[in-house]
């Protein structure tokens, strides 16, 4: 059976198309990559990356990648919407099929011991991290980038790879190995930020809300709405219908309505199911139900 393993790198750059476009090549042009999306958004100023691949290639992909990003994106001249702290902000590597955890965790490591060698400060989080302090992406991107310099000074920051400094041109990266996420945004029709917030807020388990749920609340001043971004790091225990079905309800309350929702980049199926089970009522469905599952090697 061959084995696969997906990586979703987030790029601080989602606004210059022509770089975009740049980095976008070095990632296709890597012999045995898949690659499933290229997602950029511009008011996030940011593009998530999703490939897959065998280990190897897959690496191989985010060093290309990397490479190209580190030589276009300076973070010192960067704004946007969404938290970040990097020129390549986050990194994880996703197992898939046939790829025990750690075997992952080894490609991550070797890609956060290629980045720090290239002079950007690097941390491993989540199965990855080499303290409970540094599991958390929340924890660790605190502050941004713009707390970076002080950080640097803080024993407590010292990176697990690459130099203990400030890095005003690039930042510094995240990266390890996780459970596969859902990326999923909902939009209002509203242009009152604070709303987007304060129901972000009643989502995210930090604060009281739903178990493995991540939300911030962001100003969408392209489309003249506010975002509830949300990640569900856990779509088994916590669906993407509760999520929806919640910020509609606490929206109400503000006299708002949801406009639309969107996913970033690939989601397995079996996140979907939920959603057929509780849009069509169909509650015994299954993904084996859909016939082209049955073609997939």
């Amino acid at each position: 059976m061959k084995k696969i393993l997906l990586c979703e790198l987030n790029m601080s750059e989602g606004t210059d198309v022509a770089a975009i476009e740049k980095v976008t090549a070095a990632l296709r042009g890597t012999p045995g990559v898949t690659v499933m999306d290229v997602d950029s958004d511009k008011d996030h100023n940011r593009t998530v990356y999703t490939w897959i691949g065998e280990p190897e290639d897959v690496l191989a992909g985010a060093q290309n990648l990397t490479e190209k990003a580190l030589e276009i994106i300076d973070m010192s001249r960067h704004h946007g919407s969404h938290p970040r702290m990097g020129a390549v902000d986050v990194v994880p590597f996703v197992p898939v099929r046939g790829v025990e955890k750690e075997e992952a965790l080894e490609i991550a490591r070797r890609y956060g011991a290629f980045l720090g060698s290239k002079g950007v400060p690097v941390y491993y989080y989540e199965e990855a991290a080499t303290k409970p302090s540094r599991q958390n992406l929340v924890d660790l991107r605190k502050g941004q980038y713009e707390a970076l310099e002080k950080k640097m000074k803080d024993e407590a920051w010292r990176p697990d790879e690459g130099p203990f400094a400030f890095v005003p041109r690039w930042g510094a990266t995240v990266t390890g190995v996780r459970f596969p996420l859902v990326a999923y945004n909902v939009n209002l029709r509203t242009t009152d930020v604070e709303i987007a917030k304060a129901i972000a807020k009643r989502m995210r388990f930090s604060t009281g809300g739903l178990r493995f749920v991540r939300a911030i609340g962001l100003p969408l001043e392209e489309k003249g709405m506010v975002q509830v971004s949300m990640n569900l790091t856990n779509y088994e225990k916590t669906p993407i219908p509760v999520a929806y079905d919640l910020i509609r309800s606490l929206a109400a309350t503000y006299g708002v309505t949801v406009a639309e929702a969107e996913l970033v980049g690939p989601v397995p199926l079996a996140a979907l199911e939920d959603v057929v089970r509780h849009c069509l009522q169909v509650h015994r469905f299954e993904a084996s139900q859909i016939i082209e599952t049955h073609l997939l090697g």
